[in-house]
C-alpha cells in the first residue's frame, strides 16, 4: 500500500483482500483504489444475485424501477414500514393552518411517490433521536418543507417564514 503527499492510502484490489483477510474487520472506506474499474466488477461479481445490481444498466435503466426497488431494500423496523406516514404528520398539526399546509405538501410528496422516503426519514431521526446524535438545523431549499420539519429533518419552520413548498419539490 502507498500513500500520497496529502497522507491518503492508495492499494491495489489485491492488497484491499489481504487486508480484510488479516483482519475483517478493518475500514477500507478511506483506501483508495487504484484500478477501481477492477474492484467495481469484482463487487458486481459477489453481489450478483442482489435485485438492485441486476437493474443496474446506465443505458436501459427503467429509473423508477429502480429507486423502487432500492427503497424495498433500505433497512427499517416493522414499526416504520407500517407506519401511515400521512395520518402521523396530520396528527401533529395544531391548527387548521397546518392541516391544510401538510394536506398540500402530502398531495405533492403522493404524486412523486415519496411516502416511503418520508418513512424512512423519520426512522432515521428517531433512531438519531434516541441515540443522541446531533444533525444541522436545516439547509438549502428543503427548509421550505413543512412535512419535513415536523418529522425533524430540519428546525425551519416554513409556515413561521412563509416558505413555499414549491421551492423545494421543483
Amino acid at each position: 500500500m502507498n500513500y500520497d503527499k496529502f497522507g491518503v492510502a492508495h492499494a491495489t484490489t489485491d492488497e484491499i483482500c489481504d487486508l480484510l483477510y488479516q483482519n475483517p474487520e478493518v475500514d477500507i472506506s478511506k483506501i483508495l483504489v487504484d484500478d477501481p474499474y477492477v474492484y467495481n466488477n469484482a463487487v458486481k461479481d459477489f453481489y450478483a444475485d442482489l435485485p438492485v445490481l441486476k437493474l443496474y444498466n446506465l443505458d436501459t435503466a427503467d429509473i423508477k424501477k429502480y429507486d423502487t426497488v432500492n427503497q424495498s431494500l433500505w433497512f427499517m423496523s416493522e414499526e416504520y414500514l407500517n407506519l401511515d406516514i400521512a395520518q402521523w404528520l396530520l396528527d401533529q398539526c395544531k391548527t387548521q393552518d397546518e392541516m391544510q399546509r401538510v394536506g398540500k405538501e402530502l398531495l405533492l410528496y403522493q404524486e412523486r411517490d415519496l411516502f416511503p422516503l418520508l418513512k424512512q426519514l423519520k426512522y432515521i431521526i428517531d433512531t438519531w433521536r434516541a441515540n443522541n446524535i446531533v444533525w444541522g438545523v436545516g439547509r438549502g431549499s428543503s427548509v421550505a418543507s413543512y412535512v419535513l420539519y415536523l418529522i425533524g429533518v430540519h428546525k425551519i419552520n416554513s409556515m413561521y417564514y412563509d416558505l413555499d413548498i414549491e421551492e423545494f419539490l421543483r
